[in-house]
C-alpha cells in the first residue's frame, strides 16, 4: 500500500509540474501585465513601464525563454512564486487566502457531504414513500436554486433576524473581526461570519450527493449479497448499514474527494457576495489584474488539491473495499 501510495504522489507531482508549466506560457499568451499602467494619469513611458515590470520578470521585452528560466528558478531553489505587477508577493497572498478559503469551504463541504449522504440512505431505505418524495422535491428545489439567489435571500433572512431581535447574531460580511481577543470570543466571531455563507453553499451543494447515494444504494440494496445477508437474520437496516450501505458509499467518496479543488477555486460567487477574501476572489483578481504568477500559482495550487483528492479517494476506497486490500 505505501509504495503504491509513493509511485501515486510521484506521478501526481511530475504530472502538477507538466501542467503548471504549460499554464505559465499559455498565461503569457493571454495576458499582458502592461494593461496595469495602461490609462494612468499622467501616462507612463515605455521605458517606465518596462522599469517597472523587468525587475518583477514581467516584462515582456524580455524572451520568454528567460523569463520561464527566472521563474522557474525562483520555484524550485526558493520557492518563490513570484510578484504581481504591481509587486505584491504571490507567496503571502496564496498563503493568506488559502486559509480564508478553507475556513469556508471545508467546513461547508463536510456538512453538505453528510447531510446528502444521509439523506440518500434515508430516502433509499423508504422508496416511493412519503418521505423519499419529500425529499427528492426538496432536493431537485435546492438543487436548481442559483448560490446568488440563495445567497442574497439568506443575508436578507439574517438582516431581519438581527433587527427582530436588536442584537447582530450573524455578519453578513467578512471572514472576521479586528482586534478580537481571547479563545471563546474569536470562536464566537468565527462563527457568526461563518454561518451564512457556509448554508449558502450547503442549500446549494447537498443534493448532489443525496441523489448519487440515494441511486447507488438502491442499486445495491437488491444485490445478491444482500438479500443473503437478510437470509441469514439480518434485519433490513442491519443489511443496508453493513453491506449495501459500505459498497454504495465507494463512488460518493470519490466524488467528494475530487470536489475538493473545485470547493476551492469555485466558491467565487459565494466569496463575491460575503467578501470573503479566499482563493476563489483571488483566481478572479489575478485574471483581471493580468497577474501572471498569480494565474499559475492558483494553477498549481487547484492541482495539487486534485492530487491530494486523488490520493485520498484511493485510501478511502481501500478502508471500504477489502477486495482492493488484497490485490
Amino acid at each position: 500500500m505505501i509504495k503504491y501510495l509513493l509511485r501515486r504522489i510521484f506521478g501526481w507531482l511530475l504530472m502538477i509540474a507538466v501542467a503548471t508549466n504549460i499554464t505559465y506560457f499559455l498565461a503569457w499568451g493571454f495576458l499582458n501585465p502592461r494593461n496595469n499602467y495602461v490609462g494612468r494619469r499622467p501616462p507612463l513611458s515605455e521605458e517606465q513601464i518596462v522599469n517597472l515590470l523587468e525587475p518583477r520578470n514581467l516584462s515582456d521585452t524580455v524572451p520568454i525563454w528567460e523569463r520561464w528560466w527566472n521563474w522557474i528558478s525562483g520555484v524550485v531553489l526558493r520557492w518563490d512564486w513570484g510578484v504581481s505587477p504591481t509587486g505584491g508577493s504571490v507567496n503571502d497572498e496564496v498563503a493568506y487566502r488559502m486559509w480564508v478559503s478553507a475556513e469556508l469551504v471545508l467546513g461547508a463541504t463536510i456538512i453538505m457531504t453528510v447531510l446528502g449522504i444521509a439523506l440518500g440512505v434515508y430516502t433509499a431505505s423508504r422508496q416511493y414513500k412519503l418521505a423519499d418524495r419529500i425529499g427528492q422535491a426538496t432536493s431537485i428545489i435546492t438543487m436548481n436554486v442559483n448560490i446568488i439567489v440563495a445567497a442574497l435571500g439568506i443575508v436578507l433572512l439574517a438582516i431581519a433576524l438581527n433587527d427582530l431581535v436588536g442584537v447582530r447574531i450573524f455578519y453578513v460580511t467578512g471572514s472576521g473581526g479586528r482586534d478580537v481577543d481571547g479563545f471563546f470570543p474569536y470562536l464566537i466571531d468565527k462563527l457568526q461570519h461563518l454561518t451564512l455563507p457556509t448554508i449558502a453553499l450547503v442549500i446549494v451543494g447537498y443534493a448532489g450527493t443525496h441523489f448519487l447515494q440515494r441511486s447507488l444504494l438502491l442499486d445495491n440494496i437488491n444485490a445478491d449479497y444482500v438479500r443473503t445477508a437478510r437470509a441469514k437474520g439480518l434485519t433490513k437496516p442491519q443489511a443496508i448499514r453493513k453491506h449495501a450501505l459500505r459498497t454504495s458509499l465507494i463512488p460518493v467518496a470519490t466524488q467528494v474527494a475530487f470536489s475538493i479543488p473545485a470547493v476551492f477555486t469555485g466558491a467565487i460567487l459565494t466569496e463575491q457576495i460575503f467578501a470573503w477574501n479566499g482563493m476563489g476572489q483571488y483566481f478572479i483578481e489575478t485574471i483581471t489584474k493580468s497577474d501572471i504568477h498569480g494565474v499559475v500559482a492558483t494553477a498549481a495550487f487547484a492541482g495539487l488539491l486534485t492530487a491530494f483528492g486523488a490520493i485520498l479517494s484511493d485510501i478511502v476506497v481501500v478502508v471500504l473495499d477489502p477486495r482492493v486490500r488484497v490485490s
